[in-house]
């Protein structure tokens, strides 16, 4: 991920400040080995990296000019098959990945996400029989994009009203009257709430809340509390949340030394912003957190953000799971001293 200084995710300068930053939104979305950059080489203004797209065993070699957005970058071909794969399978990927390129480039916009995005379910591993068929039948890169974009299409999610779903950087239609707004209901307890700080970015607002849950019961009724009762989270555009949860049930007639099993429930909801809950449910993964539920709520400004709404929408996450006091803070004291007492070795 790349730091303050412009250092990217293994320490290399960049002056590229546009893909300094794009390396941070796509870090903080997938695995931090997903863009490896290599170091320069001579007086060289290209940049170079290891592209390792998700759940894919193939990683590619890709180069980025100096003037990037505003030239495109480079496919200059495998850097690694994987072990099992068959021949002729790494040109069919090249292929497809620079087709998918063309398509997604445009002058002075980063790509990188919109690439991993596309590219990413065409290079899934299958088995040997489809990569078999795929290399006889479906070699070229235009085929496959097909056989995707077909695949997309057949059956479009509807949205409430009966339409189809709208783009996941666009305002679907607001989804509040699925939620009751009966008195009853609303008289319920409400849930207790941890908000971060509203962060606005080109006309889009983020905001976030967590509270604490203890079994899928509480955390819907609590989603569905906030939406009823709340009308300007009603209306937002997107209600993105994540859950998870640990409990420990106690068998009846159970003795001493019985061995137990926590039941873990953890899911999320992307509301129309397509990945979005899956990566803020990683985020909770990554910090370890439990019985907590995230709802992060977008709306939309008319302007799209691309890839970086992913990375604000984990921001707001975060702060509201750190505000609520949901993360474990005696790891990060232990940590703490860790570096203080190896700070203090290090002194004569």
């Amino acid at each position: 991920m790349p730091l303050d200084d412009g250092t990217g995710n293994d320490g290399v300068a960049l002056a590229n400040s546009a893909l300094a930053d794009e390396i941070e939104a796509l870090t903080s979305i997938y695995d931090g080995d997903t863009l490896i950059l290599q170091p320069p080489s001579g007086k060289d203004t290209t940049i170079t990296a290891i592209l390792r797209l998700p759940d894919s065993d193939i990683s590619f070699l890709i180069s980025f000019p100096a003037e990037y957005p505003d030239a495109p970058p480079q496919i200059s071909g495998t850097q690694s098959t994987g072990d099992h794969s068959r021949r002729g399978q790494g040109e069919v990927a090249v292929s497809i990945l620079r087709d998918v390129l063309g398509r997604v480039f445009s002058e002075g916009q980063v790509c990188l996400f919109d690439l991993v995005e596309e590219a990413g379910p065409l290079l899934l591993p299958q088995d040997d029989q489809n990569h078999e068929t795929h290399a006889q039948h479906h070699g070229t890169a235009e085929t496959a994009h097909q056989e995707y974009a077909q695949d997309r299409s057949a059956s479009p999610p509807l949205a409430p009203d009966g339409g189809p779903r709208t783009c996941a950087d666009e305002p679907p239609p607001v989804t509040s009257q699925l939620y009751s707004s009966d008195s009853t209901f609303l008289a319920a307890q409400a849930p207790q709430w941890t908000l971060s700080e509203p962060l606005t970015v080109n006309k889009s607002t983020f905001v976030a809340r967590a509270c604490a849950v203890h079994s899928l019961d509480d955390a819907q009724h609590a989603l569905a509390h906030l939406v009823a009762s709340n009308k300007k989270v009603a209306q937002a555009t997107h209600n993105i949340s994540a859950w998870r949860i640990k409990s420990r049930p106690v068998a009846a007639g159970s003795t001493n030394g019985a061995v137990s099993i926590d039941i873990v429930i953890q899911d999320s909801d992307d509301d129309g912003e397509t990945a979005a809950g899956g990566r803020l449910l990683h985020l909770m993964q990554l910090m370890d957190v439990w019985n907590v539920l995230v709802v992060v709520s977008r709306w939309y400004g008319g302007v799209k953000l691309g890839p970086d709404r992913f990375r604000l929408i984990n921001q707001v996450g975060r702060d509201a799971l750190v505000k609520g006091g949901f993360v474990k803070v005696k790891d990060q004291h232990e940590e703490g001293g860790n570096k203080a007492r190896g700070k203090g070795r290090g002194k004569k």
